[in-house]
């Protein structure tokens, strides 16, 4: 039924599942969890990452390096595009800016960027975004790069309805995590209302950021559903339909059953 769009199953401690990976997809099973995209943001984890999931066939996985990973000559195009044209890849990323954490980077941050978006476009794969306190550089690198040609989106959004209006005249979608269900979220919950029917994702971006009732807790995306009833009662849908109207992006964006 449902699609989680951003996950980091390779983070998940286990203990809360017996210590055992099996138990923990059993759990997203019965969550009625269909398919999650298993995002990386190092490529140094990368193969392990890659090898956790890889004979799992309704579970795809990015490839890329975080703007908080990025360090002196860490993304060389090549190797970004070889590893990105591994069939199992379905988007480049996560990448992008942020200056809330990791500012004192900033040069190496925009220098990945740039190179993850030139990786998206001669793979013609998505690119996925992580952006926070960057917005007018975020905006002006994705138009730079030419993200209208390769497709992307603004993962875990937190930013304001101008920027995601920006972002969606470019061609991009933007992913709702559980931070749409937070008490003080109400702003985001406007955004959230705003984005068309066919350019919205869920995600959980576990195990960070668990939804409401589970804040303060591990996050694993058997929890993604929460983040679609929020999105149901602010958009005043079904939940049912949330769901599809979000499968229905992410396969159109990710090409993942095509």
């Amino acid at each position: 039924m449902f699609i989680d769009s951003h996950c980091h199953l390779d983070r998940i401690d286990l203990k809360d599942f017996d210590n055992n990976f099996s138990e923990l997809l059993d759990t997203i099973h019965r969550a009625q969890v269909e398919r999650l995209l298993c995002v990386s943001i190092s490529l140094e984890e990368y193969p392990a990452m890659k090898s956790l999931v890889q004979d799992i066939d309704n579970i795809d996985i990015s490839v890329g390096v975080h703007p908080c990973d990025t360090k002196d000559d860490t993304v060389k195009l090549q190797q970004l595009v070889e590893l990105g044209a591994d069939p199992k890849v379905v988007a480049i990323g996560e990448t992008g800016l942020d200056y809330f954490y990791s500012k004192d980077t900033r040069e190496q941050q925009i220098s990945s960027f740039k190179v993850h978006l030139e990786a998206a476009n001669e793979l013609n794969k998505p690119v996925i975004i992580h952006t926070r306190d960057a917005q007018e550089d975020t905006l002006k690198l994705l138009k730079e790069g030419r993200v209208e040609s390769c497709g992307g989106v603004l993962h875990c959004f937190t930013e304001s309805w101008d920027m995601a209006k920006q972002a969606l005249d470019m061609g991009m979608y933007i992913s709702f995590s559980g931070i749409v269900t937070f008490r003080n979220a109400q702003t985001l919950r406007e955004v959230a209302r705003k984005v068309p029917d066919e350019r919205f994702l869920i995600e959980t971006d576990s195990p960070y950021l668990a939804p409401v009732p589970h804040r303060g807790k591990q996050n694993h995306p058997g929890w993604v559903g929460h983040v679609a009833e929020c999105l149901a009662e602010v958009r005043g849908n079904k939940l049912e339909n949330i769901a599809e109207l979000s499968k229905d992006n992410y396969l159109r964006l990710f090409s993942a059953l095509k």
